[in-house]
């Protein structure tokens, strides 16, 4: 079985862009959240997997914080089943010693510990973070895409 390409990009925007998935239950449909929040990026040195938490292989360089970003058409573009930032993304300049390699990001619920992780995907290239170094996303960098 598979969704149709109008119900996937439905369900990114109720779920990225907050807005109403429509015909669906009662006459107002999926409704968004009254207060939309945030999604917290998460950087990952390994797979976090299917059952993974936004804490599984997530990386530890000093001063590291997931990222806010809202659920927003401002911060997140749906189209043609998929959803990318619409707004750079830029983690905390790392600080102490050390080297690590980011291969995988995460989007999910919570700014700290073992939160839900929702969406997670390989970086296009692996993303070395030694002291000093400011991880940035551009615009479009990160993407989800459900088919």
């Amino acid at each position: 079985m598979s969704a149709t390409n109008n119900f996937e990009n439905e369900m990114l925007a109720l779920y990225f862009n907050n807005t109403d998935h429509a015909g669906i239950g009662d006459a107002a449909g999926l409704q968004n959240s009254a207060t939309a929040g945030s999604f917290y990026i998460s950087l990952h040195t390994a797979n976090p997997g299917e059952t993974g938490t936004q804490a599984t292989s997530e990386t530890s360089y000093g001063a590291y914080a997931r990222v806010a970003v809202a659920r927003s058409g401002a911060a997140w573009t749906v189209a043609a089943n998929n959803v990318s930032n619409a707004a750079a993304v830029t983690f905390p300049t790392a600080t102490g010693t050390g080297v690590q390699t980011c291969t995988y990001f995460g989007i999910g619920t919570a700014a700290t510990g073992a939160g839900d992780l929702l969406f997670y995907g390989a970086l296009t290239d692996s993303l070395v973070v030694a002291v000093s170094n400011t991880p940035s996303f551009a615009i479009g960098e990160l993407d989800v895409n459900v088919d």
